[in-house]
């Protein structure tokens, strides 16, 4: 069982729109909502913690610890049934490069990514992170030294907001199962996670997400969340907090998809080919074209991308991730003002495009050139203006009432994808259903 199973089963991801891009549920994120579960945080703090991510959009997940130097997923401690005594053995022979996280932050920034969220500890229980709570971390053991400080002085050094994933459950701690049905073992248990949390949020300087994963074996009350996350908060006013640690908080993660949630702030959180961490024969690569595709879909919908990479055991880029997001980063410095700060955009189908917009400007991202003429069906406002969004060139085009057509185009794609700006009368809309009802219908063939 992988941990999107896990978070079905618990249920925290609930399912609000169709699952394809093309079926998203069209989510306004101006006041996210509560839903009267527990939270240690009001609508009116969240909007203003939360501006700067809105903005964002764009952001570089890090899965990194000891399944790493195995390369067969992150989840191969749990697949394959290590026993505990034999998967230790992996921590003296964990020595990455120095500064690995250096080269992280640089791809990031030159993917066009804002912010990092880097596995502190993941769910075998390895600490990247320096802790009084155990010996099974970085600086006791093969690297010798603290890992999250390293990527946290490499993420401020290139201006980039700061993450930090946290997973709850726990494979390598002896309270970590038994905690469901043992009350000394929960109270034992739930101190140590405490404990590390606020180690986390106490000892790196200002933190800006706090990423928690699977919440396995207990819930809210078990995990006393409630309290946690209250003296997160204390510690990091400014802090942002994800859903997972069993309350709703400040986002909503999708994993592996992408699914718009209704009227609260949500993030797409997806890997670069099927593995989060370092998976030696994973070769199925998202190519650039789809990563850019999904960041599109991401921002017109009113969410964030949060996408992985998964360092070798050196710390170093799979070379793969390197050229794709560097792909994406050529195209981000083109056209990144269609993405960073754009508002939900209810039009959303095209054959061969979609659409992000900021106010009455309507992007349209062409992913599958169709040649010289890129056509646009039962828009509702008039077109004042075209032009290809990154040289600013003036396009032709003709509007009736059912389609604009961008005409005098060249026969071969520009780009990767190819992005233009029509400026409309007003704020842009679209609908198929209601121009299909009155269309003429006077076929040249009479039926049957």
């Amino acid at each position: 069982m992988n941990r999107r199973d896990y978070l079905g089963l618990m249920g925290t991801a609930a399912a609000l729109a169709a699952a394809s891009p093309s079926n998203l549920a069209f989510g306004q994120q101006t006041r996210p909502a509560d839903d009267g579960k527990p939270t240690t945080s009001t609508v009116e703090d969240r909007e203003r913690r939360m501006k700067w991510w809105h903005e964002a959009k764009f952001g570089m997940f890090i899965h990194w610890g000891l399944y790493s130097t195995l390369g067969r997923h992150e989840w191969v401690m749990e697949n394959e049934g290590i026993p505990v005594a034999e998967y230790e053995k992996l921590a003296p022979n964990f020595k990455p490069v120095p500064n690995a996280a250096k080269a992280w932050a640089q791809l990031a920034k030159r993917a066009g990514m804002k912010y990092m969220v880097m596995t502190t500890k993941h769910h075998e229980g390895f600490c990247n992170f320096d802790t009084r709570l155990t010996d099974y971390c970085a600086p006791k053991q093969g690297p010798g030294r603290d890992l999250v400080r390293e990527y946290v002085d490499a993420a401020r050094a290139e201006g980039l907001r700061v993450g930090f994933y946290y997973s709850l459950m726990d494979w390598h701690h002896p309270d970590g199962g038994r905690c469901k049905t043992d009350e000394a073992a929960r109270r034992r248990f739930v101190d140590y996670i405490h404990g590390q949390v606020k180690e986390l949020v106490t000892n790196y300087g200002k933190l800006d997400i706090l990423w928690y994963d699977v919440a396995w074996p207990l819930d809210a009350k078990g995990w006393e969340s409630v309290e946690m996350n209250t003296m997160v908060r204390k510690l990091q006013p400014d802090i942002i907090i994800n859903n997972r640690s069993k309350i709703p908080e400040d986002f909503d993660t999708p994993e592996q998809r992408i699914e718009a949630s209704q009227n609260r702030p949500w993030e797409s959180c997806m890997t670069l080919n099927d593995s989060w961490g370092y998976h030696a024969a994973d070769f199925n690569w998202k190519s650039p074209t789809t990563v850019i595709r999904n960041l599109i879909t991401c921002a017109r919908d009113g969410g964030n991308y949060l996408l992985n990479i998964g360092p070798k055991p050196d710390g170093t880029i799979p070379e793969e991730s390197v050229r794709i997001l560097s792909a994406v980063g050529d195209w981000m410095s083109k056209s990144g003002a269609t993405i960073y700060q754009s508002d939900p955009c209810q039009p959303r189908r095209g054959n061969y495009l979609s659409f992000t917009r900021k106010g009455n400007t309507l992007y349209a991202h062409v992913h599958y050139w169709p040649g010289e003429t890129v056509v646009i069906g039962n828009l509702l406002n008039k077109v004042q203006s075209a032009k290809f969004f990154a040289t600013g060139q003036p396009v032709k085009f003709e509007q009736d009432d059912y389609r604009i057509r961008l005409t005098g185009l060249p026969k071969k794609a520009p780009d990767l994808v190819t992005t233009f700006a029509l400026e409309l009368d007003s704020e842009p809309k679209q609908d198929h259903e209601g121009k299909r009802a009155v269309k003429p219908r006077e076929p040249a063939y009479k039926s049957v």
